[in-house]
């Protein structure tokens, strides 16, 4: 269930390629954070200026060992830790062989590589901007109190806690009812006759609040009104069911740790869309196809909430 509206389309996209390119996240949400780039690390600090390997000459540092976990995220996380390490310095001992390669046949002088130069310098200036400006605001203090304005908005629903038996057919269903009120031990019932998974625990639904159940299910049991009733058998796409009401409450917001990770990532995107918006101010933007411009313009509107 989302319980906070993601209201930026365009945000949550970039958020997510800047998550996955750093590990300067929040530490208190761990699942936000690359695990790879952790299990990646010595296990002893040691400094990125720390030279591990020379090929022909040229150093690999603890640092590039670091750059290299974040690009390849995806493939550490399928290896056991003992082989990333190893796996990244053979990646890196390649790259530098090919690299010192392609500069003697003259490729780094060339004006594409210039080019391409200049965008990874833009990339890599943006994910330490992100982490360093943006990612590093948002604290587990900066969460929790956007958690007390959540619990202070909270409107608390009606809840239900109720047990079923569900069987195939209709007459099968009025005489488990016929029985139950003949004083027959509902639990009883549903561990033997009913067809649900949950008959096990004798047919026990747990709570549930409106929009849960399906239509004719909900609306029979938001109708039992006295702890204990028995409703009449009701039919659903899933066979017939006769309900039992068990507990009443009112809904309670959910505990800190349950919606802090979503949490996180509303207060990113929010805190990103703010900080984009105050840079691009004053900003010349020329693009001079209409088309296209139109179509980048779009990419900035806001979407919709998601379903709650």
């Amino acid at each position: 269930m989302t319980f906070f509206p993601r209201r930026f389309m365009r945000t949550a996209g970039l958020l997510a390629t800047m998550l996955a390119a750093t590990a300067l996240t929040p530490a208190f949400a761990q699942d936000a954070a690359p695990a790879a780039d952790a299990a990646a690390a010595p296990v002893a600090a040691v400094a990125p200026e720390t030279v591990i390997a020379t090929v022909a000459g040229s150093p690999i540092t603890e640092a590039d060992l670091s750059f290299a976990a974040e690009d390849l995220a995806q493939e550490l996380q399928q290896m056991p830790p003992d082989q990333r390490k190893p796996f990244l310095l053979r990646v890196l001992i390649d790259m530098k062989v090919m690299a010192q390669a392609g500069a003697a046949a003259g490729m780094a002088d060339t004006p594409l590589f210039q080019q391409r130069l200049e965008y990874l310098k833009d990339r890599s200036l943006r994910r330490a901007y992100f982490a360093e400006q943006i990612a590093a605001g948002v604290t587990e203090e900066a969460v929790r109190a956007e958690y007390d304005k959540f619990v202070a908005d909270f409107t608390p629903a009606p809840e239900i806690r109720a047990s079923h038996i569900l069987v195939p057919t209709e007459e099968e269903a009025k005489a488990i009812k016929a029985e139950l009120d003949g004083g027959a031990d509902f639990v009883a019932l549903a561990k033997e006759k009913s067809i649900d998974p949950g008959a096990a625990n004798g047919g026990d639904l747990g709570f549930f609040g409106a929009g849960s159940m399906v239509a004719p299910f909900e609306t029979a049991a938001f109708a039992l009104t006295d702890i204990g009733q028995v409703s009449e058998p009701v039919e659903s796409q899933f066979g017939w069911h006769v309900i039992r009401l068990e507990e009443k409450r009112e809904s309670a917001p959910p505990a800190f740790e349950q919606v802090a990770p979503q949490l996180q990532q509303q207060l990113l995107m929010t805190t990103f869309d703010e900080t984009v918006a105050t840079l691009m101010e004053g900003v010349a933007v020329d693009i001079p196809d209409a088309a296209l411009a139109a179509a980048v313009a779009g990419q900035s509107e806001t979407a919709p909430p998601a379903a709650q």
